[in-house]
């Protein structure tokens, strides 16, 4: 089936002669979230088989730096001094959700220990150490650092701020989440589940009543055929790579911002789950960043729109920031540092566009009306010197006026700064990963997780680094334990 927007049609399980062959569950990708519910599925006594579309595993899962957004008290928190619970973590994340799902926030924070732990039974130990920095990603290993909102105002005032972001110990921005894809293959050849590479799901097979009976499959070497499974777990990514998908749900990600996805991630998996009645929900929300920091100095600084205006707190988790500035007029933002307090960005993802000795030339060269930059500086420079942010609630520590010039001007305007992004909407699903029809009725027999599914990660304003990991793996593993129990 290629990319496109096409519905693929279903198979009636009537016409269907003969099935190569007969399970359980049967698996559609291996990503973080289908590796999960493989896992769980067949640790629970099913026969299972995953088909995965690529030579291997790992999708876009593989990609990732290995964040993992936990909490509750883990054992990370709690070597580090970080006091955490369920209920404070439950009161964040529906804080900062535009369309929070109460449910599966519940769920998903009530049983964060113990899906730390389950993790970690998977044959690695998280460190026990705390990055305090201000960061995208932790440089080394460390085990625990703050990677959403949960310090930034008006979250603070909600619930009680904690670490959450969990990374695998494996140092760099990227690819350390391969490392539990490797984990779970090899849990699932432990448990005898035959992973069939280069093969993928074409169609649904449907039967009179609607549910949904397996799945007809073919291979890149040109061999066919039909899966019988009583439970079915559509787990194949996004719709990112999808341009025509893109251009119906978020034609403004096709823009300029450069696609954090792989070649699979082409809504397939979207697209057979409203074959069978499927129901998409926040298709029209992305995640898309081009971070300011590290280092954390240059937050000190004020963030304008084309007119001179402050439009966020400059401290917010990188996305928020990025998700404001697209929200600008023509999309066009500046970052405003004095020579006191610049840095060189470790990753220069937000380009300096120059320099300048006065206000006023700064306002001329940026096209800002004459004397709103300087208007704007010169309040903030007043609150800062008292330790105030009457506007944003800034904190304190970034708190610092920029009024030693000459000024440094880094372009975050779209098209300018190097944004990246992925799609974030997905199939309507119960707590269970249970598929959802138009009355929001459990279609029988058809799963969705990660990528596929509409859970908990909706919007870049409240997104934190670990939430499409810790969520996959979560409900993968719901959807896995649900479908093995039909």
């Amino acid at each position: 089936m290629a990319a496109g927007t096409e519905i693929p049609d279903t198979v009636a399980l009537g016409d269907v002669t003969e099935f190569s062959d007969e399970v359980d569950v049967v698996v559609i990708g291996l990503g973080i979230a289908g590796g999960c519910a493989a896992v769980e599925a067949a640790s629970h006594g099913a026969r299972v088989v995953v088909l995965e579309r690529a030579a291997q595993a790992g999708g876009t899962t593989a990609l990732a730096g290995g964040h993992f957004y936990l909490g509750g008290g883990t054992a990370v928190q709690q070597a580090t001094g970080h006091a955490d619970s369920a209920e404070e973590m439950e009161k964040y994340i529906t804080a900062v959700s535009a369309h929070p799902d109460p449910e599966k926030i519940h769920a998903y924070c009530v049983d964060s220990v113990d899906h730390f732990d389950w993790l970690e039974a998977l044959g690695f130990t998280f460190e026990r150490s705390y990055y305090p920095e201000k960061d995208v990603v932790q440089p080394e290993t460390q085990g625990l650092m703050y990677t959403g909102n949960e310090k930034v105002w008006p979250f603070n005032t909600m619930a009680v701020p904690a670490p959450r972001g969990h990374k695998v110990p494996v140092p760099g921005d990227t690819g350390g989440a391969a490392m539990i894809v490797d984990l779970l293959v090899k849990r699932l050849a432990e448990l005898g589940v035959e992973v069939r590479y280069e093969t993928g799901a074409r169609n649904l097979v449907v039967g009179t009543d609607g549910s949904v009976a397996g799945v007809a499959w073919r291979a890149l070497d040109g061999t066919e055929g039909v899966i019988g499974a009583k439970g079915t777990v559509i787990a194949a990514g996004g719709f990112v790579m999808n341009s025509e998908m893109v251009a119906e749900h978020v034609p403004w990600l096709a823009e300029k911002p450069y696609v954090l996805g792989n070649t699979y991630d082409d809504g397939l998996g979207l697209r057979l789950g409203v074959s069978v009645g499927a129901v998409l929900e926040h298709m029209d929300q992305a995640f898309c960043t081009a971070p300011l920091y590290p280092p954390a100095i240059l937050l000190t600084g004020i963030a304008v729109n084309k007119d001179g205006e402050r439009f966020v707190a400059e401290d917010s988790y990188h996305s928020r920031t990025s998700a404001f500035a697209l929200e600008q007029p023509e999309s066009r933002a500046y970052l405003i540092v004095d020579e006191a307090h610049l840095k060189r960005p470790r990753m220069p993802l937000v380009p300096l566009l120059d320099g300048f000795e006065t206000i006023a030339e700064m306002e001329e060269s940026l096209g800002i009306p004459a004397g709103r930059l300087q208007a704007t500086l010169d309040r903030y420079n007043a609150n800062a010197a008292r330790g105030e942010d009457p506007d944003f609630h800034k904190a304190p520590e970034f708190l610092a006026a920029q009024d030693n010039g000459p000024w440094a001007v880094f372009d975050m305007s779209l098209g300018k700064a190097m944004y990246a992004g992925f799609t974030m909407g997905g199939m309507s699903t119960s707590v269970d990963g249970e598929v959802l029809d138009a009355t929001g009725t459990p279609i029988g027999g058809v799963y969705a997780a990660g990528a596929c599914a509409a859970n908990i990660a909706q919007d870049s304003k409240g997104y934190a680094s670990g939430t499409q990991l810790g969520e996959g793996s979560y409900f993968g593993r719901r959807a896995g334990r649900h479908a093995a129990a039909r």
